[in-house]
């Protein structure tokens, strides 16, 4: 919780900056407005934007059984409560996790990471989302999203709207060329380098979670092969950070700046893993 407030006190902070240059005192006061309404919106319904968005469709142990059995034991493995389930209608083999803690958590999967995954490999997904939830890396992914996306509109905005300053006439337009490019470019870096990190705790968790980490590396080699060939419907880069792998194939422009580590270096340290674990070395689901 300490680092979600820490960050989203940053986020803010930026952008209180940015209303300042471009709109003095008044146009500080609108960007606090709106940082402020921005976390209230987010933290309270980041989880049913990010669903609605995928036309994602909840299940339960009725509709789709071993889905559902297979969330449930892990949640009970790693002490969790039980989250709601849901399924994208896509063939592009994906999974998300989303809510604002564990307690009102939800895990998503596609149609087709059903289809070309064991049930092994399967529970190695769910329980990399599922470590998410535990690290409340939903809410803090979901809040700098949120905010690098405000950041980046609100900057375009002031820097050709912006006129609140009474010095306004002195002010370098060169200056403001850098404002635009300068301070959406720090906001993402913000939410990359947040989003890698987390996704290396996610697997290491994930794959002591599932009891395999070769379940989770087999996963994702298999995800990354369609995955980067194919863009996942209605992605988009401001929720890009929350999938398994990233939604957008390697021959889009976005993945330029992709939300996520290699995946050869991922299955790499799990591998590196799933080796300490039949050496007998005792790891800690953390």
């Amino acid at each position: 919780m300490f680092s979600t407030m820490f960050l989203m006190t940053i986020m803010t902070l930026l952008m209180v900056f940015i209303g300042n240059y471009f709109g003095g005192e008044q146009g500080m006061l609108i960007m606090l407005v709106i940082s402020c309404v921005s976390n209230f919106i987010m933290y309270w319904n980041s989880d049913k934007m990010a669903l609605a968005q995928y036309q994602a469709t909840q299940v339960d142990a009725n509709t789709a059984p071993e889905l559902y059995g297979i969330v449930q034991k892990l949640a009970e493995r790693g002490g969790l409560p039980m989250p709601r389930v849901y399924v994208v209608n896509s063939a592009v083999p994906n999974a998300f996790a989303t809510g604002r803690n564990p307690e009102h958590a939800a895990v998503c999967v596609t149609s087709g990471i059903m289809k070309i995954l064991s049930p092994e490999e399967l529970s190695g997904v769910l329980g990399h989302e599922l470590s998410h939830v535990k690290h409340n890396d939903i809410l803090l992914s979901s809040v700098v999203a949120s905010m690098a996306g405000v950041i980046s509109m609100m900057s375009r905005f002031g820097m050709y709207a912006g006129t609140g300053r009474r010095d306004n006439e002195n002010r370098s337009p060169i200056a403001g060329l850098l404002m635009l490019i300068l301070a959406p470019l720090a906001a993402m870096l913000i939410q990359l380098a947040i989003s890698r990190s987390r996704e290396y705790m996610a697997d290491y968790s994930g794959g002591i979670l599932c009891g395999n980490p070769d379940y989770l590396a087999s996963a994702l080699d298999k995800i990354d092969a369609i995955a980067t060939q194919r863009t996942l419907p209605n992605a988009s880069p401001s929720t890009a950070h929350m999938f398994i792998v990233s939604p957008f194939s390697a021959q889009d422009a976005k993945a330029l700046f992709s939300t996520h580590p290699a995946t050869e270096d991922r299955i790499k340290k799990l591998q590196e893993e799933s080796e300490e674990m039949r050496a007998g070395k005792k790891l800690e689901y953390k």
